[in-house]
């Protein structure tokens, strides 16, 4: 394969890329070079100008100086449309898509098939339904599915669907399996491979190290917005990539906190509500309870209904040894639990706002009191969280959306620690997060952990729930349906476990090999 792809024509050549934002160097002199029949990985940190290069290259963004050349040919590429022209498709980490239109809408958003002047909807359904089979995406499910109902998971999976529905030539996919399960992943690797087989030049960005290893050709590294070099996947190893990417060497990946779990802080006994299905738990003070599961088994449901967003239908939730009812948010924050959410952006951060107004916006009670807000207070409620999380931004002033993913993931987190909550939970906490920011939120868990906190680490990241955990939870068709220590848990027991067909008469999450384990027992 290694001769083959080196005799290869070059499909895409960018030389010398140049792109400043006012003061701030994003790109500087970047060359990248993408073969017909490859899979290319571009890896960096968070901030490395990844994003903005494929920007560039999609029409978002023009260079200030550089070449861009596809077959040899030099490409005015000044806008989206000029990016199509030449069969460029992008699949964004932050997802375009229309939410208050179906599948099947957004499947073929400006290309609807027209009967009569009018959008003929049964050809629609019926195109996308075949698009869905053809690239094998069966969790897309029923296409006349507003995607708003869609959990991020099948949005991703739509993204893909959409992009792959016309004709492409150059493919790049910008962290696409951040929400996948490992049987989408490797779905989507299989569609992928097959591209590479038909000539399709694919660029690929994702932290997820390991599955470059399985998947890329080639690899280039970018940092500070510079090309740190390029190399065939097969002469570099894990470690020497990391130090290629954050400059430094990580010791440890996945460091697991020190175990040393206290009283019981949060005592979950047959809780029940959409997608969660009688599920019982505890969680000590001091200690990291991991819970995996297939994306699509309820998770996050199960998240949300304990930080308060979902009500639960039956159960008991215990804080402390004392039954606690959750109504809202504001009913789990004062019960000691604070949540950080799957998709940040939406449901854990104001978006249109600064770093400080973020920080400070759990605590109005404390600074806002009375017909005059105590601006000193409030300012040192966001200066202890900035240095207490190493938050790296230009100023407390700072739009929350100039930060990299990894320091709006630390925002998401510290604003809850003014006054730490006894209960985190974590659902994704590093999606989208570069491996030096990972390094960091991990650091981060393993301090709390250590000051006596109780951690529920929800993530779709296998390796990482089951090393950075000291007990985990295998979750499926929303019930717990083992329990145990971490260490005593194999990867292909779990996915054996996770994947496990339910027999028929079974109830869900049941079989006759493993029923749930009582907590007290662990």
């Amino acid at each position: 394969m290694t001769s083959a792809l080196e005799s290869t024509a070059t499909l895409l050549a960018l030389r010398g890329i140049r792109k400043h934002f006012g003061g701030v160097v994003a790109l500087d002199g970047v060359d990248f070079e993408l073969r017909a029949g490859e899979i290319h990985a571009l890896l960096g940190e968070n901030g490395a100008g990844k994003s903005t290069l494929i920007n560039i290259l999609g029409g978002i963004h023009r260079p200030d100086q550089g070449e861009i050349r596809v077959d040899g040919e030099v490409a005015g590429i000044g806008s989206v449309t000029d990016a199509d022209r030449l069969g460029i498709r992008l699949i964004h980490q932050e997802l375009a898509l229309a939410p208050n239109l179906s599948i099947a809408d957004n499947l073929f958003l400006g290309r609807e098939p027209i009967r009569f002047g009018l959008l003929d909807r049964c050809r629609l359904v019926a195109d996308a339904v075949r698009l869905r089979d053809e690239l094998g995406l069966p969790e897309l499910g029923d296409v006349r599915v507003r995607v708003s109902e869609l959990n991020v998971a099948r949005r991703q999976l739509v993204e893909i669907a959409r992009a792959l529905a016309v004709r492409v030539r150059i493919l790049v996919l910008d962290e696409p399996t951040a929400s996948l399960s490992e049987s989408e992943t490797e779905a989507l690797f299989g569609k992928l491979r097959r591209l590479r087989g038909q000539g399709v030049g694919i660029i690929y960005i994702s932290h997820r190290l390991e599955e470059i290893s399985r998947l890329a050709d080639r690899i280039t590294v970018l940092r500070d917005g510079r090309s740190i070099g390029t190399q065939r996947t097969a002469d570099l190893d894990l470690q020497q990539l990391i130090t290629w990417m954050v400059g430094r060497e990580l010791k440890e990946h996945y460091p697991r906190p020190p175990h040393t779990p206290g009283e019981v802080a949060l005592s979950v006994r047959g809780l029940r509500a959409p997608g969660v299905n009688d599920v019982s738990f505890d969680l000590r003070c001091g200690e990291v309870l991991g819970l995996a599961g297939l994306v699509g088994a309820g998770r996050t449901e199960l998240a949300r209904v304990l930080g308060g967003l979902v009500p639960a239908t039956g159960g008991e939730i215990a804080i402390g040894g004392r039954p606690v009812r959750l109504h809202g948010p504001a009913d789990a924050r004062a019960a000691g639990i604070a949540l950080v959410p799957e998709d940040r952006k939406r449901d854990g951060l104001v978006m249109t706002q600064t770093v400080g107004f973020n920080l400070a916006l759990p605590w109005t009670h404390l600074w806002a009191r009375g017909c005059m807000p105590d601006h000193k207070r409030r300012d040192a409620i966001v200066a202890r969280a900035v240095k207490g999380f190493a938050i790296k931004a230009s100023s407390a002033d700072a739009k929350i959306g100039t930060l990299s993913g990894g320091n709006q993931q630390k925002v998401v987190v510290g604003k809850w620690m003014e006054q730490p909550p006894k209960i985190l939970i974590l659902d994704e906490p590093t999606r989208g997060v570069d491996v030096g920011a990972r390094e960091e939120i991990f650091a981060l868990i393993g301090r709390l952990v250590a000051q006596g906190m109780a951690v529920l680490l929800v993530s779709s990241d296998l390796p990482e729930v089951m090393n950075l955990s000291h007990r985990l939870a295998l979750y499926r068709d929303g019930r717990i349906v083992r329990q145990g220590a971490a260490a005593d848990f194999t990867p292909e027991q779990v996915m054996a476990e996770l994947t496990r067909k339910v027999p028929r008469g079974s109830r869900p999450g049941e079989s006759a090999a493993h029923t749930q384990e009582s907590p007290h027992h662990l």
